[in-house]
């Protein structure tokens, strides 16, 4: 496996970390991981060299941290970089800091964490943890050995990513950025910015959720076909985002052993200046096609989980953009009506307004499900 700089931290990093929010699991249930599949597939990737790995307090309902725990015994925790991320959206007084990181560690099984992250900062919980003392616990917990390095991952505006990043001395944080989203969130000014403070920094959604592996569109994949040496486009994207010299990790979530192996081959053949200036131009160019057919910008992230009406947001999202990025709304609604349970559609989507705030993308889902029913719905009832 390579090895990237991290910002100033004097800490080497993997260039491919393994981020466990989307484990195998059982008959579609988010929060049912596939225990046997889970553990083989992390060891996986930890033998083939994969040295970071990534959890966090709510991935799949709250299992995902006791699964890696599980995983990392019999001498695989001692060969990781282990990171998590605190619930800062639980904190209603300063207590609640040590009170959840606590609960980590006994989750995970270990006495400390490598990478430990307040998770999905925006504007209201930044203010909340800042108001309840969030840097003296940082400084507390660094001292007495439970974090080693501390950073933050981010969903907001780029104007909100400024105002923290410019706040405290992080060690690095965690950004979404990748072929289609560089003006998006923090995006590449946050990456700049990022590097300039000295911060470590680590990519989320490199491949958008899959949205840049799946079905594509004939015409966009004529122009993937175009790039040579012939790569698939899933290792095409992870090489422009290694490409730069500001990232250090990039979070893959591999579900599949066949994941684990392509993209430890895509990293053990990365690094900063591979990609000439004809394959940067075809790039750009794919992205725009791409840009061109996408309806909503659901990155299957289930940060909107639960609904309280019983709707699979994320799912129903897919569908909407499957049908727009392959431009087949047959196909997409004879999958739709195959797969999509009564009880989960977006027609029980009352419009109130809960997952507003938990969507990282700021999406206005309850406008955006009434597209879902008109093109799924509407004509089978």
């Amino acid at each position: 496996m390579k090895y990237r700089n991290f910002g100033n931290t004097g800490v080497n990093v993997p260039a491919l970390g393994m981020g466990c929010m989307r484990l195998p699991i059982i008959d579609g249930d988010l929060s049912n991981i596939d225990e046997e599949r889970a553990i083989k597939l992390i060891r996986q990737a930890i033998d083939g060299g994969v040295s970071y790995i990534d959890t966090a307090w709510g991935y799949h309902g709250g299992n995902s941290e006791p699964l890696v725990g599980k995983a990392l015994q019999d001498g695989y925790r001692e060969k990781v970089q282990l990171a998590t991320k605190h619930p800062v959206w639980l904190v209603e007084e300063p207590a609640d800091f040590d009170k959840y990181l606590n609960l980590q560690l006994e989750r995970l099984q270990t006495d400390h964490i490598d990478f430990y992250l307040m998770h999905a900062l925006n504007a209201k919980t930044w203010k909340t943890i800042k108001e309840n003392g969030v840097f003296e616990f940082i400084e507390r917990i660094k001292k007495d050995g439970r974090a080693k390095l501390v950073g933050f991952s981010f969903h907001d505006k780029y104007e909100v990513f400024e105002d923290i990043a410019l706040a405290y001395d992080w060690d690095f944080c965690q950004i979404q950025y990748n072929l289609l989203d560089e003006d998006y969130q923090a995006g590449l000014k946050g990456l700049k910015l990022a590097a300039k403070r000295g911060f470590g920094i680590i990519i989320m959604e490199p491949l958008r959720g899959g949205g840049l592996t799946g079905n594509i569109p004939e015409n966009i994949q004529v122009e993937w076909n175009k790039l040579q040496p012939k790569r698939t486009p899933a290792d095409w994207s992870l090489n422009w985002l290694w490409d730069q010299e500001e990232v250090g990790i990039l979070l893959s979530g591999m579900t599949e052993p066949w994941h684990v192996e392509q993209n430890i081959k895509s990293a053990e053949r990365s690094g900063v200046g591979t990609l000439s200036e004809d394959d940067k131009t075809q790039l750009l160019k794919i992205r725009d096609l791409y840009h061109e057919r996408i309806l909503v910008n659901c990155t299957q992230c289930a940060y909107c989980m639960p609904c309280p009406h019983g709707v699979d947001i994320p799912s129903n999202f897919r569908f909407l953009n499957q049908g727009s990025m392959l431009n087949d709304w047959g196909e997409a609604q004879r999958i739709f009506n195959l797969l999509m349970p009564d009880v989960k559609r977006a027609s029980n989507c009352i419009a109130c307004g809960e997952c507003l705030d938990k969507c990282p993308q700021q999406i206005p889902i309850p406008r955006m499900m009434e597209m879902v029913v008109e093109k799924f719905e509407t004509l089978t009832k």
